[in-house]
């Protein structure tokens, strides 16, 4: 068995996935690369990808789909993967290779010791190109360092501070015993990805390492702003499936709830803050109805939503209540770096 599998889906990512494989490539036998070429019709993608699968025998493996979205090329990941750990790499993506030889170093450390952990969180970092900037999300503050912990000995989130799939290592098997399938030809889906699985984690660690470079800045990243605005139907999809997939008022560990409760308000803010943005009569009625959606599927669910400060001000209904809603957002932007 490898010790990790890592997922790079691919849609016409010639022009940049091989700075994301080779950035797998030193941990030599020690790392699976699945390179998922997502039908790709602009360019020579699945060419590359092959090429890599003949240099690196037994190391990278080259799989076709056809079209089906980021979600369902996770999914062709999750499905052809071995390794013991599995992780996601966006083709525009890149690993510190440095941090990760330390990461793999500590997971076999843990899997030597007879010590196999459901969740390793590494720091990932914003590389806002075109800007020279760099912000790293690191949890210091709210993770133990270098020991195994569970959801008792976290601390509180900052705002900015989310376990996203940049920062996240599942144990494999954990993502199938939660049953985990991404909906086919939806943007997002990182989302819930990392959220579905997090009631079945139970034992933790974190690395004080730049571990994940999460570029920002092209035009036609998923991400930006107005592609977003323009993708609305998916965001609504994957914040509603995230809504359903797990009753947080049913999660007996507090710390746990807790966290999700954050995260769930985090992108149920986005969602609120597109439609804001966007105007159109269309979006403001989505916009009330992925509230109106929350509140009748789950209305106890919904309070806990609501009992957070961004719960709060996102029913903000006037039109003075929206500016402020976007004012706070702009705000966040301009700290963190992100879209």
């Amino acid at each position: 068995m490898k010790l990790l599998s890592v997922a790079i889906p691919c849609y016409n990512s010639a022009a940049y996935m091989h700075n994301a494989i080779e950035s797998c490539l030193v941990l030599g036998d020690e790392v699976e690369v699945i390179v998922v070429d997502d039908g790709s019709r602009k360019d020579n993608t699945l060419e590359i990808g092959k090429a890599y699968e003949a240099q690196y025998p037994g190391i990278v493996k080259c799989v076709h789909q056809e079209n089906g979205g980021h979600g369902q090329a996770v999914n062709t990941g999750l499905a052809n993967a071995t390794g013991l750990y599995f992780k996601v790499l966006d083709s525009d993506d890149w690993f510190d290779k440095d941090s990760l030889v330390k990461v793999a170093e500590k997971l076999k450390q843990l899997q030597a010791d007879d010590t196999v952990v459901d969740m390793f969180i590494a720091n990932y970092v914003y590389e806002k190109v075109s800007e020279n900037k760099q912000t790293v999300i690191r949890y210091t503050n709210v993770l133990p360092q270098d020991k195994v912990f569970a959801w008792a000995d976290t601390g509180h989130f900052l705002p900015h501070q989310n376990i996203l799939m940049h920062s996240v290592i599942y144990r494999r098997q954990l993502l199938i015993d939660c049953s985990l399938v991404l909906p086919k030809h939806t943007f997002y889906v990182d989302n819930l990805f990392v959220y579905q699985p997090l009631p079945y984690v139970k034992s933790m660690y974190y690395m004080n390492t730049d571990l994940y470079r999460y570029f920002i800045g092209r035009e036609d990243q998923s991400v930006n702003e107005k592609i977003m605005i323009g993708r609305m139907d998916q965001q609504l999809r994957v914040n509603k499936l995230m809504i359903d997939c797990c009753d947080l008022t049913k999660l007996e560990d507090k710390k746990c709830r807790a966290y999700m409760v954050k995260y769930l308000t985090m992108i149920s803010t986005v969602t609120t803050v597109l439609c804001i943005k966007s105007g159109t009569p269309q979006h403001m009625a989505e916009k009330q109805a992925l509230w109106d959606y929350m509140k009748e599927k789950n209305m106890p669910m919904f309070k806990l939503v609501k009992s957070t400060l961004m719960g709060r001000v996102m029913q903000f209904k006037s039109k003075p209540g929206q500016k402020f809603i976007l004012l706070v957002y702009a705000a966040a932007q301009k700290i963190f770096v992100f879209n």
